[in-house]
C-alpha cells in the first residue's frame, strides 16, 4: 500500500485515531498535512511524521470555521502543490442527556462534526477533480448506527457521515475521486481511559472479540482506502468494532 508521492490532509491530528492516521500514512510514504487546537500536541504529532522522512504543515484551524478551512487548504496547496487524500477526522462531544442537553450542546457538535466535514470536504474536491484524483475517507463512529444514550448529539452527527459519504461518492465517482467511511467501534482512547474498570468492562462484555480496539486498528484501515488497492471501493463505510454491530 505504496502512498509515496502522495499527499493526505488528516484533520484532529493532534492525539487519539487523528494521530495514528497520520502517522500510519506518512509511514506508507506520505506527506502530511494535518489540524489541532492544541500547539503542544501538534508539534508531537509533526516531530513524529518528520522522524519517518516526510515532510508536514500543521494548522491550528478550527474546521467548523469556512473561512479558516479555505484558508488553510489554499496554503497546503501552496506547500504542496496538491491535495490527493482527506480525513475527516476531527470531531467533538458535549455528552449529556436529551432534557439536560443545551441548544449550544447541539449546535457546537453539529458545527465541528458535520460543518467542519462540509467546509473541508468542499475546499478539498476541488483541485482533486482538477487533477482527476481523490481518495475522500470520513470517520463515522459505530453509535451513528446503534445510537446511544446521553450523545443523541454526537450520534446524529455521526449518522450524518452516512448520507454525505454516498452522496460524495455519487457526486465524484466519474472524476475518480473515491470517499468512503470508516466507524470505529470503542477504542482504546483518552476518552476511555478515563472510564472506571467496571463501565470498560461493561463495553467489553458488548465485543464479540472480548477487547476495546486500538486507533493503530482504524488508521490501518483508512490507510487501505488511502490506497489504490482500493480504487473500486467508493460510497462504503468500513466498520471496524470487533464484532458488536
Amino acid at each position: 500500500m505504496n502512498l509515496e508521492n502522495r499527499v493526505a490532509l488528516v484533520t484532529g491530528a493532534g492525539r487519539g485515531i487523528g494521530k495514528a492516521i497520520a502517522l500510519e500514512l506518512a509511514e506508507c510514504g506520505a506527506d502530511i498535512v494535518f489540524t489541532n487546537r492544541t500547539p503542544a500536541l501538534a508539534e508531537a504529532t509533526r516531530a513524529e511524521v518528520e522522524s519517518k522522512g516526510r515532510r508536514c504543515l500543521s494548522f491550528q484551524a478550527d474546521v467548523g470555521d469556512r473561512e479558516q478551512v479555505e484558508r488553510m487548504v489554499a496554503e497546503a496547496l501552496e506547500a504542496f502543490s496538491k491535495i490527493d487524500i482527506l480525513v475527516n477526522n476531527a470531531a467533538i462531544t458535549r455528552d449529556t442527556l436529551l432534557m439536560r442537553m443545551k441548544p449550544e450542546d447541539w449546535s457546537e457538535v453539529m458545527r465541528v462534526n458535520v460543518d467542519g466535514m462540509f467546509y473541508t470536504t468542499r475546499a478539498v474536491v476541488k483541485p482533486m477533480i482538477k487533477q482527476r484524483y481523490g481518495r475522500v475517507i470520513n470517520i463515522a463512529s459505530v453509535v451513528g448506527f446503534t445510537g446511544n444514550a446521553g450523545q443523541v448529539n454526537y450520534s446524529t452527527a455521526k449518522s450524518a457521515v452516512q448520507g454525505f459519504t454516498k452522496s460524495i461518492a455519487r457526486e465524484l465517482g466519474s472524476r475518480n475521486v473515491t470517499c468512503n467511511a470508516v466507524a470505529p467501534g470503542f477504542i482504546e482512547t483518552d476518552m476511555t481511559r478515563k472510564l472506571t474498570e467496571a463501565q470498560q468492562q461493561a463495553i467489553v462484555d458488548q465485543i464479540p472479540l472480548g477487547r476495546i480496539g486500538s486507533a493503530e486498528e482504524i488508521a490501518k484501515v483508512v490507510r487501505f482506502l488511502a490506497s489504490d488497492d482500493a480504487a473500486y471501493i467508493n460510497g462504503e463505510t468500513l466498520h471496524v468494532n470487533g464484532g458488536m454491530y
